[in-house]
C-alpha cells in the first residue's frame, strides 16, 4: 500500500487555508515529500511527520511556490536530528536543482554559522545529497522504486515527474504540466495519478493578461482527467487548485474530471489522504 497526503493544495497566491503545493507520499516505512511550498512543514506536523523523518526530497521544479520553504526543510531537519552522524538528505530534481540548493544555503550561511557556534554537536552546515535527472530510475530502497519522466511545463524546462511504486502499488506525481506522451508513458498502468489542475473557465474572464498566461502552462482539470483516461489509472487525485477551490464548489471540480473520467476521483483540503492499493483498489480518507 502507497499512502498520498495532500499537504498543501494551494497556489503561488496566499490562501489561509491552503498551503504550497506539496504532497506525502509513504510507502515500504519511507517517506518522500514531494515539493516543499509554503508552509510545508506545518503541514507534516499535523501528521506527526518531522523533517528529520524524511527518505528523500523530490522536486517536479524550480517555480518559487514549489520550492518557497525548501530553506526551512533543509535546517529544520538538520537542527532536529540528533543523531551523531546525521546522513546528508537526498534531494532529487531536474537540472538547476543543486544550484537552488547551494544558493539557498548559502542564504542561511549567518543562521548556520550562529548554531554551530552556539552547539557542540552541530560541527557543519546541513548535509545533502542532490541529484539532477530528466528520466530514468532514481531510487530504489527496501522494496520502493522512483521513476522519472520528463514533463511539459515550458518555458519552465526541464520538469520532470516522478512514479513511486512498493509491493504492486503505483503512484504518478506529476507536478505542473500540460498533457505530454511522455507523462502518459510514465503513468501508463498506475494505480494513481496526482495532478494540478486549472479552471480555464474561471480564469480567462479576468482582465489581468499575467493571470490569464498561467493556462498556457497548466493542465485544465479536463485535460488532467485525460490523462488519467488515457492511462488507464484508478484514481485521479487533484491538487494545487487554480483559482483555489472555494467552499461548496468541490462538486463543479469533480463533475468536469467526471466528464471524462469515470473511476475515483479525489478532490480535497490540505491534509486530504487517499489509499492507493495494489490493482484498483483504494480507499480514501482525510
Amino acid at each position: 500500500m502507497i499512502e498520498v497526503t495532500l499537504l498543501g493544495t494551494g497556489s503561488p497566491i496566499p490562501d489561509a487555508r491552503r498551503a504550497g503545493p506539496s504532497t506525502l507520499v509513504r510507502a515500504g516505512g519511507q517517506t518522500f515529500l514531494v515539493d516543499c511550498g509554503r508552509g510545508v512543514l506545518q503541514r507534516t506536523a499535523a501528521l506527526g511527520v518531522g523533517a528529520n523523518s524524511l527518505s528523500a526530497l523530490l522536486l517536479t521544479h524550480l517555480h518559487s511556490d514549489h520550492i518557497a520553504d525548501l530553506g526551512d526543510v533543509l535546517i529544520t531537519r538538520w537542527v532536529s536530528n540528533f543523531a551523531p552522524d546525521l546522513a546528508p538528505l537526498p534531494i532529487i530534481g531536474p537540472p538547476g536543482t543543486a544550484e537552488v540548493v547551494e544558493n539557498m544555503l548559502k542564504a542561511f550561511g549567518p543562521d548556520i554559522g550562529y548554531r554551530i557556534a552556539h552547539h557542540a554537536d552541530l560541527t557543519a552546515p546541513p548535509p545533502v545529497e542532490v541529484e539532477e535527472v530528466t528520466d530514468g530510475v532514481v531510487w530504489g530502497r527496501d522494496g520502493v522504486s522512483i521513476r522519472v519522466a520528463p514533463t511539459d511545463h515550458r518555458p519552465v524546462a526541464p520538469t520532470i515527474g516522478f512514479r513511486i511504486e512498493h509491493g504492486g502499488a503505483s503512484v504518478v506525481l506529476a507536478g505542473d504540466t500540460v498533457p505530454c506522451r511522455s507523462l502518459d508513458d510514465l503513468t501508463a498502468g498506475a494505480g494513481a495519478l496526482v495532478h494540478t489542475a486549472i479552471r480555464k473557465d474561471l480564469i480567462d474572464p479576468l482582465p489581468m493578461q499575467r493571470i490569464k498566461d498561467i493556462c498556457d502552462y497548466h493542465s485544465t482539470v479536463e485535460q488532467a482527467a485525460e490523462t488519467a483516461a488515457r492511462a488507464g489509472v484508478g484514481i485521479l487525485i487533484l491538487t494545487h487548485y487554480v483559482p483555489a477551490i472555494q467552499p461548496g464548489q468541490e462538486e463543479e471540480w469533480r463533475a468536469l474530471a467526471a466528464s471524462v473520467f469515470d473511476r475515483q476521483i479525489e478532490i480535497g483540503d490540505d491534509l486530504h489522504r487517499v489509499e492507493v492499493h495494489p490493482g484498483v483498489c483504494a480507499k480514501p480518507g482525510g
